[in-house]
């Protein structure tokens, strides 16, 4: 059993078990030895082969699921069948069919269980009867026992399947967290290279480039004049600089989009990671796009918290990334078939995972990028993530 924060109670119930059997057990050895009956030797001799026979319960239990169920039946009707006769010799044998009647709900489940119960219930108040005479504790006592049994039996199962449950979503979640932890990492990574390939650009490498020139044009004007090898040096070391510093723009570049360019990427992510999840993803981007590596690299990481929301929450069998370019103007929608929300509200909480933080994290992107972030969406309706740029300021 999987530790859980209920595993103390379920160890609890279970040994009280185990010691109310022992215990009425004895009780009906000592009835045996204290106040012997027409066959004492038989009552103690059966009393310690059910001991016994119980006692290899948990071998049973240790056993592989499919066998531990049929030797648990076994186990069960042997148990039963030696409890018979224990009850045949000494009416104090009636007792132990409260720990029988838990044993049947877990084993024989509700519905087999509960029927045993009834059948056993029966069986010891008719035993009581035989022994002693017919009285009305004889009728209740066993009628009470059976009600109690059932209640609790019943309740510890649903205690169990609840805590089963708990365990299945705690362990959803922290695969979750670790998940979007790593996901964050990445992003972050990926985000600082393509600050640094910015900067490098349009700092380092836009001022060597500026230097080559004007030494180049100094070189050319007077290729006589004295110091000119100096500008020459001067030159070429700006050039190499230069090739240096647009080889580490390259190497900061992204590699897949470097490689693949955007509409390959996503076309990659479809048939593969959210392919595998369940979402057909239909990919409507050109892999000739024209457009600089940051804004590919902000643009595919908004279709991928995107997906990964539709992926989570929408319930969408199909989704769709589209991006068009005209002269003015870019716009990348991202769209799906799923149930959808209603965007003036927040939406809906799923196993302890903010669904808001996805699409503030992408309005932050968007805003970074000068552009208007658009939701369209509602209840059983899909819905629509539009994000429109001004080719000016994606520039």
């Amino acid at each position: 059993m999987a530790h859980t924060a209920l595993t103390p109670v379920f160890v609890g119930l279970r040994t009280g078990l185990h010691v109310l059997f022992a215990a009425l057990t004895l009780v009906v050895v000592a009835r045996a030895v204290l106040a012997p009956t027409t066959a004492p030797v038989a009552v103690i001799v059966t009393a310690i082969v059910l001991l016994v026979t119980y006692a290899l319960g948990g071998v049973v239990a240790g056993r592989g699921r499919r066998r531990g169920r049929a030797a648990g039946l076994l186990w069960l009707g042997a148990l039963s069948f030696e409890w018979l006769i224990l009850l045949w010799l000494v009416p104090e044998a009636a007792y132990l069919v409260f720990p029988l009647f838990f044993l049947y709900l877990h084993l024989l489940g509700r519905r087999w269980g509960s029927a045993a119960i009834v059948v056993a219930t029966g069986v010891a108040i008719i035993a009581l009867g035989l022994h002693g005479g017919w009285s009305v504790g004889g009728v209740v006592g066993p009628l009470v026992g059976a009600g109690v049994a059932l209640l609790i039996g019943l309740g510890y199962q649903a205690l169990a399947r609840e805590a089963a449950q708990r365990e299945a979503l705690m362990r959803e979640l922290v695969a979750a967290r670790d998940q979007l932890a790593a996901t964050e990492h990445e992003s972050g990574v990926l985000a600082e290279r393509a600050r640094l390939a910015r900067e490098i650009h349009d700092t380092l490498a836009q001022g060597l480039s500026s230097i080559q020139l004007l030494l180049y044009a100094a070189e050319r004007a007077d290729p006589g004049r004295p110091g000119v090898e100096h500008i020459r040096l001067a030159r070429e070391t700006a050039a190499t600089n230069l090739a240096d510093a647009r080889r580490f723009v390259r190497e900061l570049t992204p590699p897949d989009l470097d490689d693949h360019g955007l509409g390959g990427v996503l076309r990659r992510l479809a048939d593969t990671q959210w392919a595998t999840r369940g979402l057909r993803v239909d990919v409507r981007v050109a892999d000739t796009v024209d457009l600089p590596m940051p804004l590919q690299t902000a643009l595919l990481r908004i279709a991928q918290g995107a997906v990964a929301n539709v992926i989570q929450h929408a319930h969408a069998a199909t989704a769709t990334v589209a991006l068009t370019v005209d002269e003015d103007r870019l716009r990348f929608v991202v769209s799906d078939d799923g149930q959808g929300f209603d965007p003036r509200q927040t939406p809906p909480r799923t196993r302890g995972e903010s669904d808001s933080f996805g699409l503030r994290a992408t309005r932050e992107r968007v805003q970074q990028l000068g552009g208007i972030l658009t939701i369209d969406s509602a209840p059983g309706a899909g819905t629509t993530l539009v994000v429109e740029l001004s080719r000016k300021d994606a520039a």
